[in-house]
């Protein structure tokens, strides 16, 4: 047995490093079940917002190669509750070499509502942020809306996103909430569902009730056009343009609040090796906007805000290092291989912490219905397989980043056939 006095105060640095994260993780949890309440009060008193006074909204949807589900996204938008007259649809087609444009074409010719902007041959698939930035000199109003091009937004999102945006002169954004339309298509993509609806549900709504904070996510949101314009429009170098705008918001003294009521379904990878470029872009995004604003962040005030973007933009070395000190803890628990000094109940302590970690998703999961036997055995299994696989995401996005040193090249994320 191990009793060296450096290996001990490792051990004891794991269980306090475990417990600080999920005890402020349990206050983000109650935090964000309890916004859900405050939410739908929100809504029920913002329905009475007159029509007349909702913004003129541009919505812009990159698309780069997305003749599968272009089509669909363009019919459910045209389905949006919201004033014809006020409402206009901007496709940027980023040198699309597929059926991209014929098929934006035909609806441009069924709806006026619709634009077709073509980026110009030598400008084009640069990534999402250049395409943005080459749209929105295009767009004619005021607010500015972003949606994927393989999303199904609900009727009424846009109606609910821009109720908040009027109400409140320090939001700079409002976003909604996104839904994995193909969750039921393997395990994979319920894990992906989990997870998604987890961030949403205690990270977001946990993070907006006690600092009046949240991120932007890559899609379903609306963001104030003089404020993207006062900050120059995208960083076309970010590999995670959302995180990035983030940072530059809040930076402006603006706010950035989660609508949980407004709805978009989305499409997830498919396929693990689909998921593990798009989760090591993210990682590797991440990376750019923590060396580009390392220590900006703690200027921003308040303080308490700098510090959450920060956490913010570290989340991936902060969830790589819970996963490690967790896993350390277990395997020493069960095997008895440190001889600890100071008393106390690890292995039962390890127990506990992942019997949290399954009773916080399980109840956040009741929110959306989702609280099933199926998911909640899935939830006990996403521990030692899912989410172990963001070790190898992490260490993907470090050996990329900060030993290759390789460009940063958009790599958009594959599109698969959806069932109705």
């Amino acid at each position: 047995m191990f009793s060296h006095l450096a290996v001990n105060y490792l051990f004891v640095f794991c269980v306090i490093v475990i417990w600080f994260m999920l005890a402020y993780q349990f206050i983000l949890f109650l935090l964000g079940y309890l916004y859900g309440f405050r939410a739908n009060r929100q809504r029920r008193a913002l329905e009475k917002t007159p029509m007349q006074e909702m913004p003129a909204v541009s919505l812009m949807i990159p698309a780069h190669n997305e003749g599968m589900v272009i089509t669909d996204t363009l019919q459910a938008l045209l389905k949006l509750e919201y004033p014809a007259e006020r409402l206009e649809i901007l496709v940027v087609n980023d040198g699309s070499t597929d059926d991209t444009a014929d098929q934006v074409l035909a609806i441009v010719k069924q709806d006026s509502r619709v634009r077709l902007f073509n980026v110009p041959t030598e400008l084009a698939a640069r990534g999402k942020s250049a395409a943005l930035n080459r749209g929105l000199k295009e767009c004619r109003h005021d607010v500015i809306g972003i949606f994927d091009a393989d999303n199904v937004p609900e009727p009424d999102s846009v109606l609910q996103l821009a109720r908040q945006l009027v109400s409140d002169p320090h939001l700079g954004a409002v976003i909604g909430k996104f839904r994995c339309i193909n969750k039921k298509r393997n395990i994979l993509t319920r894990f992906i569902n989990l997870e998604s609806l987890t961030f949403q549900w205690i990270v977001q709504a946990g993070r907006w009730r006690l600092l009046r904070m949240s991120t932007l996510p890559g899609t379903n949101y609306l963001i104030r056009r003089s404020l993207l314009e006062e900050l120059g429009g995208w960083d076309e170098q970010a590999l995670t343009e959302d995180a990035e705008m983030s940072i530059r918001v809040y930076q402006a003294g603006y706010l950035i609040k989660f609508v949980p009521y407004a709805v978009t379904w989305e499409q997830e990878p498919e396929t693990l090796r689909v998921w593990f470029k798009q989760r090591v872009r993210w990682a590797r995004g991440n990376n750019y906007v923590i060396e580009k604003y390392f220590t900006q962040v703690f200027q921003i005030r308040p303080r308490a805000v700098g510090i959450e973007l920060f956490y913010a933009m570290a989340v991936y070395y902060i969830f790589f290092l819970a996963i490690l000190l967790s896993d350390l803890l277990f395997l020493v628990s069960i095997a008895g291989l440190v001889s600890i000094p100071v008393p106390g109940p690890y292995s039962e302590v390890w127990l506990f912490a992942y019997l949290l970690f399954i009773l916080e998703i399980v109840i956040a999961l009741t929110r959306e219905k989702e609280d099933s036997p199926l998911n909640i055995v899935l939830i006990a299994l996403s521990y030692f397989s899912y989410c172990q696989l963001w070790i190898l995401v992490v260490l993907k996005g470090v050996y990329d980043d900060f030993i290759l040193r390789r460009e940063h090249v958009w790599v958009k994320t594959q599109r698969f056939r959806v069932a109705e």
